[in-house]
């Protein structure tokens, strides 16, 4: 499949230089970071939550996990995962569980962990199980600028 036209036509209108990295098929963020021989916290791994009247999506490092309770400290509502269905609604040119952390793409709206802050290059999912889109660390926060920042990352 390689990288999902919304993503590659986003990016492009937005003039962002990026690679696209392919590796063998993975089932998850981790996964593909050990795969792809990059470090799993400069992997941004987007995850998509439910929140009253609609979505968000959460990046985190591959080997973090979401804290919920943050993001629904800062909506003033509660937050869940979403569901297989909702995903595949949302993201309709991606694999569920390889949505692109460049939420913004696909319209949706997007919180992010301060630990990106100082990456000098970012990995994401570029919509299929074997394609990552490598970007560097200015360019990406460039992209996410209007993305609220907050530890929303939990190391454990």
């Amino acid at each position: 499949m390689g990288i999902a036209l919304t993503l590659q036509e986003y990016l492009d209108d937005k003039h962002v230089p990026y690679d696209v990295m392919r590796h063998k098929r993975t089932h998850c963020s981790f996964d593909t970071a050990r795969a792809s021989h990059v470090p799993g916290d400069r992997l941004a791994k987007g995850v998509v939550l439910t929140r009253e009247g609609g979505f968000v999506v959460a990046v985190v490092p591959a080997t973090a996990r979401v804290r919920l309770d943050v993001i629904e400290k800062m909506l003033r509502c509660p937050v869940d995962l979403a569901t297989e269905d909702e995903i595949g609604e949302l993201f309709p040119d991606c694999d569920v569980g390889a949505v692109p952390a460049l939420a913004d793409a696909y319209a949706v709206d997007a919180f992010i962990d301060e630990s990106f802050d100082k990456q000098p290059d970012i990995y994401l999912e570029g919509g299929d199980h074997r394609s990552l889109v490598h970007m560097t660390g200015e360019a990406f926060r460039n992209i996410m600028r209007d993305a609220r920042r907050a530890r929303i990352a939990d190391l454990a």
